[in-house]
């Protein structure tokens, strides 16, 4: 029995131990993983209350086809019988994310039965007037915002236990057979934006002035204990929508320690061999949402990394985390061809909604962080370690010049019979591949092509003005800008949307446009734009 529980335990060691081996970041996790939570921030709480009762007008011009109009209420909301009510929609004039509170005050009788009630919130107009179900959609119904609410309580504070996204509210009566009133309904919205610590010049023009209010909005509402892509949907950290966040939130909160505590965040959570997953959740303790591993997204860990160095100047922590981007690099350059090329087969590559061939973009996007990363390796005093990475680059950029330059049409082209992209043209600018002015003709040569595949969401629209403002289309990038985040202005915007195609309002990449998320952190960038260039755009 002894011998036999003797080799038992030395098997159950030694397994151990190959999986000891086999996680190469082991040793540094937990560390990683406790600076992480020291690092969580403050989340401050303000008390939002209505702004006015609203009825829902059906109108075409209107976005989605819905808009409020003010009405008489608010003032006797809390002395209304709602019995006789029955239902009431409330404008918070704001975007809020937070926790509903409220309460039930008797009018004369006793609580003699339990109230339902059904909250429906709605970041736009057409979430609360567009029926939900039969769903429609292709992710879950559950992500839609209405809770159905029983309490046997009354004259005292209550909450909704979800929190909640959303600028209009909708109360409906289920079930309750005694007269009360709805009193102290709020919102407790949360944020640890904090102070902006920047500001315009006094003659910068009021579109821009408007654009730069509504992004700082969105940044302030995704910016929670991390920087969630959406505060209603999905309500996580993606590697993508951390860059964005972190170059807006440069020009604007400077809360570097939100940094901080993402990047360590996706560095204890890593694969065992070091790999980045796309995304991960905070609760019930900090774990990846594992399957998503997106080559493109892993690879912007770099420059995340480099400009919180940039902004902090914390090289200890940039020091700390470059193994990570070390494991990232090794594994975009083992895809390097003999002729120079790189092949993203059998890879999540992200780069918009839009259907699109991802092969040209790719090989700008592993130029891109390369670059990064080796200026983030002389800023650390690392640059011999990444010598032969410099000598590389040239080899991809020729390889992918040579593979996918087309010089009469000026266009960066798919190898196979995939249709011209605008994003093709824009990564080939940012990995350098195409000079300033090859860049500048090949992005207008792609505008102006009516089969080629044009920028689907915010996220793709801010590597667009970058690669403009690169190839020095200064007042074509300002046109963008007004048009593209202006347009969703002009169409009441109080954040900017994860998901916006001028002409067409019900554009969704979940088959129902109630679903997407319009508070989104990748959306949040012309802020990032209108204060690093104010030659271009505060003029």
């Amino acid at each position: 029995m002894f011998k036999k529980l003797f080799l038992l335990t030395v098997a159950a060691l030694m397994t151990a131990t190959v999986v000891y081996a086999q996680d190469v970041f082991s040793s540094q996790r937990e560390r990683w993983a406790r600076i992480a939570a020291e690092s969580m921030p403050r989340l401050d709480t303000t008390e939002v209350f209505p702004v006015s009762v609203v009825e829902a007008v059906a109108d075409t011009a209107a976005f989605q086809g819905w808009r409020y109009e003010a009405v008489p209420g608010l003032d006797t909301l809390s002395e209304a019988n709602f019995r006789s009510m029955r239902t009431i929609t409330l404008d918070f004039g704001r975007h809020v994310t937070g926790y509903l509170h409220f309460s039930l005050k008797t009018l004369g009788d006793v609580m003699d039965c339990p109230v339902r009630l059904k909250f429906t919130c709605g970041e736009v107009p057409a979430e609360l007037n567009v029926p939900f179900d039969p769903w429609k959609g292709s992710l879950s119904r559950a992500w839609m915002q209405d809770e159905t609410f029983t309490t046997h309580t009354a004259d005292r504070d209550l909450c909704l236990p979800r929190r909640m996204a959303f600028r209009y509210l909708k109360v409906e009566l289920l079930g309750g057979n005694f007269d009360f009133a709805l009193d102290s309904l709020r919102c407790l919205a949360t944020t640890s934006a904090g102070e902006i610590k920047t500001a315009l010049n006094a003659d910068c023009p009021q579109i821009i002035k408007d654009i730069n209010r509504v992004s700082l909005a969105t940044l302030a509402e995704c910016m929670q204990t991390v920087y969630e892509d959406g505060p209603k949907r999905d309500r996580r950290l993606w590697i993508g929508d951390l860059y964005l966040e972190a170059l807006a939130g440069r020009y604007s909160f400077q809360n570097h320690l939100l940094t901080k505590r993402c990047l360590y965040l996706f560095a204890s959570l890593t694969d065992d061999n070091g790999r980045l997953l796309a995304d991960l959740y905070e609760k019930p303790e900090p774990h990846p949402q594992w399957g998503t591993y997106c080559f493109t997204y892993s690879l912007l860990y770099a420059s995340v990394l480099l400009e919180y160095l940039n902004d902090t100047g914390d090289i200890d922590t940039a020091r700390d985390l470059w193994p990570v981007v070390e494991v990232q690099i090794a594994d975009a350059i083992s895809r390097v061809r003999d002729d120079g090329t790189l092949n993203g087969s059998r890879a999540w590559l992200f780069f918009d909604h839009a259907v699109m061939d991802t092969e040209v973009p790719f090989q700008g996007a592993v130029l891109f962080a390369l670059s990064q990363s080796c200026e983030l390796a002389e800023r650390i005093g690392y640059a011999d370690r990444v010598q032969s990475w410099r000598k590389l680059m040239p080899k991809i950029r020729k390889g992918a010049r040579k593979r996918y330059y087309d010089s009469r049409s000026h266009l960066m082209l798919s190898a196979g019979d995939s249709p011209a992209s605008v994003h093709a043209q824009v990564w080939a600018v940012i990995g350098g591949i195409l000079s300033p002015k090859e860049g500048r003709l090949a992005i207008e040569a792609a505008l102006a092509r009516p089969d080629a595949v044009q920028m689907g969401s915010p996220y793709a629209m801010h590597y667009l003005l970058e690669a403009m403002i690169r190839c020095g289309m200064w007042q074509q990038a300002r046109d963008t800008m007004v048009d593209y985040w202006g347009g969703m202005v002009a169409r009441g915007a109080d954040t900017f949307w994860e998901v916006y195609e001028p002409g067409n309002d019900l554009r969704s990449p979940y088959s129902f446009h109630p679903l997407n998320s319009y508070c989104h952190a990748w959306s949040c960038t012309p802020t990032y734009f209108i204060y690093k260039y104010p030659e271009v755009f505060q003029k």
